[in-house]
């Protein structure tokens, strides 16, 4: 049996697209099954998103406190992600906490919170802030599920 993996980058196969410039990365699925043809004769693979040094260093939270950093977020654009920031002071893991330590990537997410914050008047960062609360949503989801998660 296979170990169910929730990974809130991937796509569908058919038009695979990315938001905000990502890279994506299609590569053969390394598991048991790898390799083998499917019924339709084509080649099982995995999409994987690629993601930059500010959504690596989004915390995984838990889910209520996510959903107040959203709602923070969707009001006051970079308070939600201003407040994630502590977190990671506060045990909150990171994919980028093995790479690069926990005092960069809390000043990675003050840095992303400042940058919704200064352009939240041209609207950029009111959405930016918004996306950055449902991805803090997504992780926890993710978290609270007990699913290990895709890097």
């Amino acid at each position: 049996m296979a170990q169910k993996e929730c990974n809130p980058g991937a796509k569908a196969m058919a038009g695979v697209h990315t938001a905000g410039g990502g890279v994506v990365v299609v590569e053969p699925r390394a598991k048991a099954m790898a390799g083998s043809h499917t019924a339709g004769g084509g080649v099982v693979v995995e999409v994987r998103e690629k993601k930059g040094p500010l959504r690596a260093a989004i915390p995984t939270m838990p889910f209520p406190l996510a959903i107040i950093c959203l709602f923070l977020n969707t009001f006051i654009p970079g308070l939600g992600t201003f407040i994630s920031a502590f977190t990671v002071l506060c045990g909150a893991r990171s994919e980028l906490i093995s790479e690069r330590g926990v005092c960069c990537v809390f000043w990675l997410n003050v840095a992303a919170a400042l940058i919704q914050i200064l352009t939240a008047v041209i609207m950029v960062g009111w959405i930016m802030s918004i996306f950055w609360g449902m991805d803090m949503v997504i992780l926890a989801s993710c978290r609270d599920q007990g699913v290990a998660q895709d890097v």
